[in-house]
């Protein structure tokens, strides 16, 4: 290769604004299952469908095209956050060969990747599949994602477990699906000082178990208005101030979009309580409410019988 070829290479792989734009002619004359010049790194949690978009992106082409130039056969289709592309076992092996990524690296940040069926065929297929509510994505941080794509694109889905609701970096959350765009947090700084807080709580062996446990009992407060309602409305009026968008979303009201988001400070000092109280001598559970009013910054906490937290440490007494 003579010294112009390499100046041209390093100049096609540039960044995106120098970059000569990869025609869907050109690409389908590429080989299956053939290296990519490009290099798209997958976020943490994101969704296959999400990172097939954006490495399509990288390459100016559709999803469809860029499968097919893979050699990838796609059934059906669908759309991010209610579908998700599946991909079996030779899909999966085109898609490393393109992005030059190892199956292993690649499955590990992208938890819909791995592929559980389909592994004696000899074709290279992808399937769009509907998902369940509880199944679906939500809008990854909009810096994080264009920081990944070359400044390309700053839409991602990902499926974030709770310690990571908030990017305290960003101050960018999004915590339900039907969202379609994030929540600046930075109007409620309390929020990143929970995150950091959470990170805390992982370490502690029950973490999972008392995350489980407070957050059932603070979307109840939520829900019918108990002990922290003051506090948590004027949350969300910060929000909603600060996310004009928040208030035109037509499928679901601010107060449920943003639910978790809202009671996440109070979730996450709860559960600290919750996973420290069987360490501490206290024999009632009036001694146990005390301590949690602390940590929930209250100066008194009197559920009544019925109250979720009550019964929990009733039982837990017992």
């Amino acid at each position: 290769m003579t010294r112009s070829d390499v100046t041209a290479w390093d100049t096609a792989a540039a960044v995106p604004a120098q970059r000569s734009v990869v025609t869907a002619g050109t690409w389908l004359q590429i080989p299956s299952a053939a290296p990519g010049v490009l290099r798209v790194r997958p976020l943490t949690g994101e969704a296959t469908a999400s990172y097939v978009q954006r490495l399509a992106a990288a390459y100016r082409l559709t999803l469809p095209q860029l499968l097919d130039g893979a050699g990838i056969t796609l059934h059906g289709h669908g759309t991010l956050p209610a579908a998700e592309l599946h991909l079996n076992h030779n899909a999966a092996r085109h898609l490393t060969v393109l992005t030059r990524t190892p199956l292993p690296h690649l499955t590990h940040t992208l938890p819909r990747l791995a592929p559980n069926n389909d592994a004696h065929s000899t074709k290279a297929a992808a399937h769009w599949k509907r998902l369940k509510a509880g199944q679906q994505p939500v809008r990854a941080c909009t810096l994080c994602t264009r920081h990944r794509s070359h400044g390309i694109t700053d839409t991602a889905w990902v499926r974030r477990p709770p310690h990571r609701l908030v990017c305290p970096r960003h101050h960018q959350a999004a915590p339900d699906p039907r969202l379609t765009t994030t929540i600046r947090t930075w109007v409620v700084p309390e929020l990143a000082a929970a995150h950091h807080a959470h990170q805390r709580l992982l370490r502690h062996p029950r973490a999972a178990t008392t995350w489980t446990t407070a957050h059932a009992i603070t979307t109840r407060w939520y829900d019918h208005e108990k002990h922290l309602n003051y506090r948590w409305h004027r949350r969300l009026n910060q929000l909603c101030e600060a996310n004009p968008h928040l208030t035109s979303t037509g499928s679901a009201s601010p107060a449920l979009l943003t639910r978790d988001l809202v009671i996440y400070p109070e979730t996450v000092a709860l559960a600290r309580a919750l996973a420290t109280l069987p360490n501490r001598p206290h024999r009632t559970t009036n001694d146990a409410l005390i301590l949690i009013a602390c940590r929930l910054g209250l100066a008194r906490l009197t559920p009544n019988a019925n109250d979720p937290l009550r019964a929990f440490l009733t039982y837990t007494r017992h």
